[in-house]
């Protein structure tokens, strides 16, 4: 097959589809590995270094045109509508629930996305999305606390612990893999934390995993309400996979936070669980609600690509493997948990939430398998 890695060209997007170790894997099974020049500069990359593992390098649309399968770790922008096609396959993370435009692209270009966000095992890991969520959820508390910083909005306070002086209360809304790692972050610092979730199992898990340092609450509009009014950082990490955050923070929350507080969205790339969210850049991170310091940058893991992109590497590569040595419906049918991700073929819509989200009808992928 003819594997397609372009450059990412989303706001400050350093990260790059697959790494060298990848394309030779890939190339060891066969397959030709096309790399656009330069795409892998921003994660310490070289076009020498894929040279050298098997690729051939091309400029950005002999990518899209030679491949029949596009492994990205962005969704298309806009930009790259035009190159979408019928009879090829996109790999990627795609969070359509909060892109009518892109969905409407697949759907006309009758492309064949599978997103890594709804890769989802049996038990319900989402294999594809941890290693990123790990990753945005130790520098939401890392971002959060910078932005506490006077000089930037926030109110003045130390993440970390000082003798004699009050802790900072940080406040983490979802206990998935995003929120527990900002918890384990936030906790290890020092801070006062407050973990959130309706997952009482799982509250349990972390309140044993933490000894009791971190405090769990069940979380409803009361708890979150009481507990952000107090919060010096809040961190939203709500996920309900392929659909659209729910909206758990009001904008009356905010106004009512504490001056300086700074909220950080990790589930910014499903519309956010903040009712004032919008997404942002890199290159202009922040906006103010009230007096409060709201970060939502839609692309967090983008800005620490030496880690990122080989992390997801790790996660996607048999993945990708499968579908490159296999097809893609011989690689779903084989792998419920591939089958899973499917958002969109043939001009149908084929992931139900996102469906729910714009009133579209959707098939299900075993009629598309059949």
């Amino acid at each position: 097959m003819k594997i397609g890695i372009p450059k990412e060209i989303k706001s400050q997007e350093n990260r790059v589809g697959i790494t060298p170790a990848g394309v030779h894997q890939l190339c060891g099974h066969g397959h030709q590995v096309f790399v656009e020049n330069g795409a892998g500069v921003g994660s310490g990359i070289s076009d020498t270094d894929y040279l050298e593992a098997g690729a051939v390098m091309v400029a950005a649309g002999d990518v899209w045109s030679e491949a029949e399968l596009i492994i990205k770790v962005k969704e298309p922008v806009a930009s790259e509508y035009q190159y979408l096609r019928e009879n090829q396959i996109i790999f990627t993370y795609l969070h359509l629930a909060a892109d009518k435009p892109q969905v409407d692209a697949l759907l006309r270009s009758k492309t064949t996305a599978i997103a890594y966000e709804t890769v989802q095992l049996d038990d319900g890991a989402l294999p594809l999305l941890s290693p990123m969520s790990e990753v945005a959820g130790r520098m939401a508390v890392i971002i959060g606390s910078y932005h506490q910083l006077k000089h930037v909005g926030g109110s003045g306070t130390l993440i970390t612990s000082v003798p004699g002086v009050n802790k900072m209360n940080v406040v983490v809304i979802g206990a998935g893999t995003s929120g527990s790692n900002a918890a384990r972050a936030a906790n290890g610092l020092g801070a006062n934390v407050t973990l959130i979730d309706v997952n009482l199992k799982r509250l349990a898990e972390l309140d044993a995993e933490f000894g009791g340092q971190v405090e769990t609450l069940f979380s409803t509009e009361y708890s979150i309400r009481k507990a952000v009014a107090q919060a010096d950082l809040v961190i939203g990490s709500v996920l309900i996979p392929g659909a659209k955050a729910p909206k758990l923070v009001t904008h009356e929350m905010m106004l009512n936070a504490r001056p300086g507080s700074v909220w950080v969205d990790i589930a910014v790339d499903q519309g956010g669980c903040f009712e004032d969210t919008h997404p942002t850049t890199h290159a202009d991170p922040t906006f103010m609600v009230g007096e409060s310091v709201i970060y939502a940058v839609a692309n967090m893991p983008g800005a620490v690509p030496a880690t990122s992109t080989y992390a997801l590497t790790n996660a996607t590569l048999s993945y990708a493997t499968g579908l490159a040595n296999k097809g893609w419906k011989q690689a779903l049918r084989d792998n419920s948990a591939l089958a899973r991700g499917l958002s969109t073929t043939g001009g149908q819509l084929v992931c139900a939430p996102v469906g729910e989200a714009f009133g579209y009808d959707s098939v299900s992928v075993e009629s598309v398998l059949a």
